[in-house]
């Protein structure tokens, strides 16, 4: 049972399909303050149709029919208008977010490779820092998870970085709010630092159990609007003499993570390694764990050097197309590049 049958008026239908609550499981995850500012109801209006959406969905589960087991029967017109108001995640470069059609996207798998010193880590820790801007603010209001495989986790970097967001939003709200509050009483780095979950796996074995708990880790935590793996690909590239074993594990992996994303509209960010291929006669750099692994995620983003620039290369979407665009590490964390001569180069 869907939007469309809950016993409300066709008017909350469609502020709910406006605002991209598609589902029955997109309203129980949110609360009833998020959703009466989302659809412009009333608190207590709000509340019922969270009522409702639960007691329908009680009945779907009780009723053992065929729809638990296959899914599907969704609109080309219900993807359509998912996609249109999907969430996003924004990188805090704005050249990055333009190539990416606004930030890291829900719902889907992100791969982001390249060299090491390039801004990987960095990149992950902005975007758990990021995805708990306010809704005021355009952003999501979640929390995040951050699974770290190598060690390369920083707390004191996360810090410094959610400080300096804490500022970008400060001196946003003094532009543009008249009458402003000061957001760090509504925003504290201590908060920031308390909604991202983290988690160090030390082998192949514990982080393919770390991925099959997050289905009821989310569950239980449903603010949770980012995963974030770095680097994916560590434990599985040493100590593994059975190749088809690898490819069987993490071809199992891959797809409980899409899973996630999908069920709980929340973003999957793999953080990759890379490795050097023989093409026509030459060694080429090329993400780690092979062609077979880039069916894994929706979208993958190489980063690279250009002369002294970092650069990020959209090198596979279903929806985006193939670009590149620079992109800097500083102190206050990842940010338009210092140089001015070179922009967004479509190719």
């Amino acid at each position: 049972m869907e939007i469309g049958m809950l016993p409300i008026s066709a008017s909350k239908r469609g502020k709910l399909l406006a605002a991209g609550y598609t589902t029955l499981h997109s309203i129980l995850r949110t609360s009833t303050t998020h959703l009466a500012r989302d659809i412009e109801v009333s608190e207590s209006e709000a509340l019922e149709i969270l009522n409702f959406a639960t007691r329908s969905s009680d009945l779907d589960k009780s009723s053992g029919s065929n729809a638990n087991v296959i899914h599907g029967g969704q609109t080309a017109w219900d993807m359509l208008n998912e996609e249109r108001f999907s969430s996003l995640i924004t990188t805090s470069c704005l050249d990055l977010d333009n190539i990416l059609g606004g930030g890291i996207n829900c719902k889907e798998v992100t791969e982001i490779g390249g060299v090491p010193g390039i801004g990987k880590t960095q990149i992950g820790i902005q975007l758990a820092v990021n995805v708990q801007i306010p809704l005021d603010y355009g952003g999501l209001g979640g929390k995040a998870i951050y699974i770290d495989t190598e060690g390369s986790f920083m707390v004191e970097r996360v810090l410094q970085i959610a400080e300096a967001c804490i500022e970008d939003l400060s001196e946003y709200s003094h532009h543009f709010y008249k009458d402003n509050q000061a957001f760090g009483v509504k925003m504290h780095p201590n908060s920031i630092l308390e909604n991202i979950f983290y988690f160090r796996v030390c082998s192949y074995t514990e982080q393919i159990a770390l991925v099959n708990y997050l289905d009821k880790f989310v569950t239980e935590h449903k603010d949770v609007k980012i995963i974030i793996i770095d680097s994916v690909t560590f434990h599985f590239r040493q100590d593994f003499d059975d190749m088809a074993l690898r490819t069987r594990l993490l071809g199992e992996m891959s797809l409980k993570l899409m899973k996630l994303a999908k069920n709980f509209s929340l973003a999957v960010v793999m953080l990759n390694q890379v490795t050097t291929k023989h093409i026509e006669g030459s060694f080429q750099l090329t993400l780690a764990l092979g062609d077979s692994w880039s069916h894994s995620c929706t979208n993958r983003i190489i980063l690279y050097w250009n002369d002294d620039e970092r650069h990020a290369y959209i090198d596979k979407s279903p929806s985006l197309k193939s670009a590149s665009a620079p992109y800097s590490v500083t102190s206050r964390g990842i940010r338009n590049s210092t140089s001015s001569s070179k922009r967004i180069k479509m190719v």
